[in-house]
C-alpha cells in the first residue's frame, strides 16, 4: 500500500463512478422527460427502477455476472449495476422537477407561441433544474460509496483496500479505501450543492 497505489485506485474508483452516472444521467433525465408527459410509462419504469434499488449490490453483481454482453468479471458489469442504482433518483427528480413547473407559466409559453421543445429547453428544463441536480447529486454520492463494492468482482476502485483490509484484519487497509472514497463523495456533495445553487433560477 503507497501512495501511488492510493493514487492509482482513486482514479479508478471515480472512473466507475463517472462512467456510471454518465449512463444513468444519458439515460434518466430524457427518460425522465418523457415519463413526465405519460402517466402509465411513468409509474411502469419508476416502478422497476425502484425494485432494483431494493436489490443487495452483491446479489445484483451476482445476478449481472452470467448475462451475455454485459456480464462477466471485471469494471464493465461494474458500471452497468453501479449505473442501474444511480437511475432511480435521476429518473424520479427528472419527473418531479418538471411536473412542478407552474401550469399557468407552461400555458403563458404555449400562449406565446413556443414549440414543445422550446418550452422543454426555455421554460420546463431551467425551472426544473434545482431538482434534477438534486437527483444526480444522491446518485453521485450513493454511487461513489457503492463502489467500493466492485472490488468484489474484479472491478478495481478502492475496494480493493477494503476487501483486503478485511480479509487481513488491516485497519490501515480499510482506511486506506474508505477515507478517499468519503473525501470523494464530500467533494461531489460539496461541488452539486454549489452547482444547484449556481444554476437554480430562484
Amino acid at each position: 500500500m503507497t501512495p501511488a497505489e492510493i493514487w492509482r485506485l482513486t482514479v479508478e474508483h471515480a472512473a466507475l463512478t463517472g462512467a456510471a452516472l454518465g449512463i444513468a444521467a444519458g439515460l434518466g433525465l430524457p427518460g425522465g422527460v418523457a415519463m413526465a408527459r405519460s402517466v402509465r410509462t411513468r409509474g411502469i419504469f419508476l416502478g422497476a427502477a425502484g425494485v432494483v434499488q431494493t436489490i443487495p449490490s452483491l446479489a445484483l453483481f451476482g445476478f449481472l455476472i452470467p448475462l451475455p454482453f454485459i456480464g462477466g468479471i471485471g469494471k464493465g458489469t461494474a458500471i452497468v449495476a453501479l449505473a442501474l442504482y444511480a437511475l432511480l433518483p435521476v429518473l424520479r427528480n427528472t419527473v418531479t422537477g418538471i411536473l412542478g413547473v407552474d401550469p399557468a407559466v407552461r400555458e403563458s409559453a404555449v400562449a406565446m407561441g413556443m414549440t414543445q421543445a422550446q418550452l422543454l429547453w426555455q421554460v420546463e428544463l431551467p425551472l426544473a433544474a434545482r431538482t434534477i441536480l438534486a437527483g444526480i447529486r444522491i446518485a453521485t454520492v450513493t454511487t461513489i460509496g457503492t463502489a467500493t463494492i466492485a472490488a468484489a468482482i474484479g472491478g478495481g476502485g478502492l475496494g480493493v483496500f477494503i476487501f483486503r483490509g478485511l480479509a487481513s484484519v488491516d485497519t490501515a487497509q480499510i482506511l486506506a479505501g474508505a477515507i478517499p472514497a468519503a473525501a470523494m463523495a464530500l467533494l461531489a456533495e460539496g461541488g452539486l450543492t454549489w452547482a444547484e445553487r449556481r444554476l437554480s433560477p430562484y
